[in-house]
């Protein structure tokens, strides 16, 4: 058989090769869109982040304390808390627009007191907006700002932490009230 011809087996073969061929002339959209993602500066977060991780590990064994043995449970459930407030407070909140303004495009009304928002531009300004208009992304930076401060200073870090574990649980609260208020008017 010569070359640039295909056999006729009868199994398939011919139309395997000729997708093959049609996905290869045209991308598909994910390919695209992952092009337009700023990978490498997402890759320069990460290293920002993991050197924090480091810098801090460093400073503490230069302290000559060692490292807790473990956190308590009572202060992971605080931590957590006060991380899913304090990520949507960044990410979400109205009166935090203007920190965001610079890296972000406001795109519409989100949840009660929310903006739904985008990174814009290109780069790192893009790879910054994407990152603080992401719940989620931005809650992992939180939640090690807050072991960080637990490993050097447990009181102050519980006592920032209580300020927005209160003030998330407020806002579960407040969501149930609505709720029972609309079922009630339903009656």
């Amino acid at each position: 058989m010569t070359e640039g011809k295909s056999s006729s087996r009868g199994d398939g073969t011919d139309q395997e090769q000729q997708s093959r061929r049609s996905r290869r002339q045209q991308p598909p959209q994910d390919r695209d869109r992952r092009e337009q993602l700023p990978t490498r500066d997402y890759a320069a977060l990460v290293a920002v982040f993991n050197g924090l991780l480091a810098t801090m590990l460093f400073a503490r064994k230069c302290e000559r304390e060692p490292l807790p043995e473990r956190v308590a449970p009572q202060d992971l459930i605080l931590f957590a808390l006060s991380t899913q407030k304090l990520s949507r407070v960044i990410t979400k909140d109205k009166v935090t627009a203007a920190f965001r303004a610079p890296f972000t495009e406001i795109e519409g009304k989100g949840g009660a007191g929310e903006l739904e928002e985008r990174g814009k531009g290109h780069g790192l300004r893009r790879a910054i907006g994407d990152l603080i208009t992401c719940p989620f992304c931005l809650g992992t930076w939180i939640a090690s700002g807050f072991i960080y401060g637990y490993i050097f200073s447990p009181r102050i870090t519980r006592t920032v932490a209580s300020i927005f574990a209160v003030g998330g649980m407020a806002d579960f609260l407040q969501q149930a009230y609505i709720k029972a208020q609309e079922m009630n008017d339903q009656v």
